[in-house]
């Protein structure tokens, strides 16, 4: 049957169909807890998890927590709706964490347990034996000592320093005599590390936290101030992220950049976490001394804080059993024959999926370009690179060969400001003309375009960071392209970037804040009047993210008139799956695995002639209203396939898949009848091991 253009019926969202993007974080983050649990997991991958786990709370805290402190916070009378939601999320936030952080610790005990059976020891300063007391004693005094800087808590003491950079043991210092004083100690982790390896005794190897190595060591810091008695609890503590940051016209961004990542360090603490056994008279002096307010004050139980460290806990066993097998990184057989990675890309667009697929890949085609007689132009957006970048090297061998390097560094991606104005500054040096973006818009989007003497131009889009670090963990896809239509609106959107008041008009790219909402909404909408029609219909989208309210309502829509819709999505999803009369017809599944799931794929049925798109994108209102993004259309056949498998693959998983109901529980994918159990990950591993070279 016909309809009219437009379909009018509306959409409501309340508590019943649709999760708040924060509640619905808190959820996903215990999905990742829940990975700790799983008995079948070998045992150093589940404390992986459990480090992840910490140290995605950590930055929730500073960054979503902080946030709705300051609305709840504030008196304006036109935030009355947002303070009430601040309020009452940050009542149900605190709660999850307390409840998630006891099932924290004792999966923490449940670990180092099974480690302890496998002959992996973590011992403290009250069971050592003797050969231990002497090498704790040697190594604070030859590796640690010098970096111990207490402070003694009195009304004069400096306490500008203090950061939740570090992890603090706060010290009862006392003697027979009633003598009392109360001090901290930043622990120097970032310089010898946590965790401390004390070798190997009847085959078990004993490990111990550097917080113990200090506290055994108390009367020899305080050695001479006649004290008899130490008492010492960690404790930590969160602070504000979030940057406000005024540009000066005269001293540029970058300087404006640095000051307020110096800020950051003075932030307001939005979370501080005693160990439950810390005596009052303590507590209450470092909370008056640190001006602690009582509402930002959590006490858990455990003795050590800053889990995230787990992730480093030291590999001393060489046993298997403890560790996921080894996947090796593939490359292309095309690429291993043919060394010019543009005849290639000429030929053909190229599709790169890591960590299955080598990165290198994307390295060779920059370091070719460097130094190829044709390229005379590079540029390209960075949004996070990785330490010593190769990515950083090939722009300046670029540029030291003469080529016209551009780089569009976003100075405010959030944790790496300080790393980007360092490789601002290392690009200026080397000859590159490196741009900022204008104030208020970040540029998360992942694009190359190289400029050729012959008009061959080439461009590269990303769904992921130009990363290596990033790029042997997460799940992304690259797509290399010398269609003309791709790369011409690519060195378009880069003109757009230095001009932004410049009238663009893209025909192929989708691209944020322009247009890329209203044409997503136009794709859902084809497919409702597809189906109406009696075409072929059905959405499928792996994302990271669903949260905009605007999008959520128009995939409920489609499902209500009876579009299929399979959704992969790794973190926040505000949708919830299978309400009669709004989302019948929509399947959620969540994958969380080996390799962070972070490729953002969108599939349109339409009529049957499929529509295919990739990018940076995710669907909250950030990436649609407020950063540059960019989704390309895919035109090569072969990678249309491509992204098929890897949707359908992961759709399939019925071992590591799970969804969520509207209380936060993950229920796992069940198998149908007698299936066989599918592991995504493993399944796509094995699918490029057969296709390509193992390197």
């Amino acid at each position: 049957m016909k309809i009219e253009k437009n379909v009018n019926i509306k959409v409501k969202l309340d508590d019943t169909n649709y999760i708040d993007r924060d509640i619905s974080w808190m959820y996903f983050n215990h999905r990742i807890l829940k990975e700790a649990s799983k008995k079948d997991l070998p045992l150093y991958e589940r404390l992986n998890f459990l480090g992840i786990y910490s140290n995605n709370l950590d930055e929730f805290y500073k960054v979503r927590v902080a946030s709705f402190k300051r609305i709840a916070n504030s008196n304006l009378k036109s935030l009355t709706k947002e303070r009430k939601n601040a309020k009452k999320n940050l009542k149900i936030i605190s709660k999850l964490t307390k409840d998630y952080g006891d099932e924290f610790e004792k999966l923490k005990e449940e670990v180092l347990l099974g480690l302890k059976e496998k002959g992996v020891y973590l011992i403290n300063e009250t069971n050592l034996s003797k050969n231990h007391e002497e090498f704790i004693k040697d190594y604070f005094i030859r590796k640690v000592s010098g970096y111990i800087n207490p402070i003694i808590l009195t009304k004069k003491a400096n306490l500008d320093s203090v950061n939740d950079s570090h992890i603090y043991l706060a010290i009862k210092l006392s003697n027979d005599q009633g003598k009392v004083e109360y001090a901290i100690i930043p622990l120097p982790t970032s310089l010898v590390g946590r965790f401390v390896y004390l070798g190997k005794e009847n085959n078990i190897d004993y490990i111990m936290y550097l917080d113990d190595v200090v506290r055994y060591n108390l009367p020899f810091i305080f050695n001479g101030l006649g004290f008899t008695k130490f008492e010492a609890y960690a404790f930590k503590f969160t602070k504000d992220a979030e940057m406000e940051v005024e540009s000066d016209p005269e001293e540029g961004l970058l300087k404006s950049i640095s000051e307020a990542v110096k800020e950051r360090k003075k932030g307001n603490p939005v979370r501080v976490v005693f160990g439950e056994n810390i005596p009052k008279d303590l507590k209450d002096t470092l909370m008056k001394r640190l001006d602690i307010d009582e509402e930002d004050m959590i006490t858990i139980g455990g003795k050590y804080h800053n889990n995230r460290d787990l992730m480093s806990f030291p590999k001393v066993k060489n046993d298997q059993s403890l560790y996921n097998e080894k996947w090796n990184q593939t490359e292309v057989k095309e690429l291993a024959l043919n060394l010019s990675l543009f005849s290639n890309i000429y030929s053909k667009d190229m599709l790169i999926h890591v960590p299955y697929e080598s990165f290198d890949v994307f390295i060779r085609l920059l370091q070719e370009a460097a130094i190829s007689n044709d390229v005379s132009e590079i540029k390209m957006t960075i949004y996070r690179a990785a330490k010593n970048s190769q990515v950083v090297r090939a722009l300046s061998s670029a540029s030291q060969n003469g080529k016209k390097v551009t780089a569009v560094v976003e100075l405010m991606a959030r944790f790496d400001e300080s790393s980007n104005i360092l490789i601002s500054q290392k690009l200026k040096d080397e000859g590159c003309e490196v741009l900022t973006g204008e104030d208020g818009f970040k540029i998360h989007g992942k694009i190359v375009y190289i400029k050729t003497k012959s008009g061959k131009d080439i461009a590269v889009i990303s769904t992921g960071n130009f990363h290596e670090g990033n790029a042997r963990l997460y799940t992304d896809c690259l797509l290399f392209t010398a269609n003309k239509k791709i790369v011409k609106e690519v060195a378009d959107l880069f003109n757009y970037i230095t001009q932004p008041f410049r009238r663009v008009n893209f025909k192929n790219l989708l691209v944020s804040p322009l247009h890329m909402d209203s044409v997503f909404k136009k794709l859902i909408k084809q497919e409702i009047k597809n189906h109406l029609n009696g075409l072929p219909s059905g959405i499928k989208i792996k994302i990271n993210h669903i949260t905009d309210t605007e999008m959520v309502k128009h995939l409920y829509l489609a499902s209500k008139l009876g579009v299929k819709i399979k959704l992969l999505v790794r973190g926040n999803c505000s949708l919830v799956s299978n309400i009669e009369g709004l989302s019948e017809n929509i399947e959620i599944h969540s994958i969380i695995d080996r390799y962070l799931e972070h490729s953002r794929i969108f599939i349109f049925e339409n009529a049957g002639n499929p529509l295919y798109f990739m990018g940076s994108a995710d669907w909250m209102p950030r990436n649609l209203y407020n950063r540059i993004e960019v989704v390309t259309p895919i035109y090569d056949e072969e990678c249309k396939k491509e992204l098929g498998i890897i949707f359908d693959y992961g759709f399939k998983d019925n071992d590591k898949a799970s969804f969520v109901d509207i209380n936060g529980n993950y229920i796992k994918v069940k198998k149908i009848d007698n299936e066989a159990t599918f592991r995504s990950q493993e399944e796509l591993y094995k699918y490029y091991k057969e296709i390509n070279y193992i390197i």
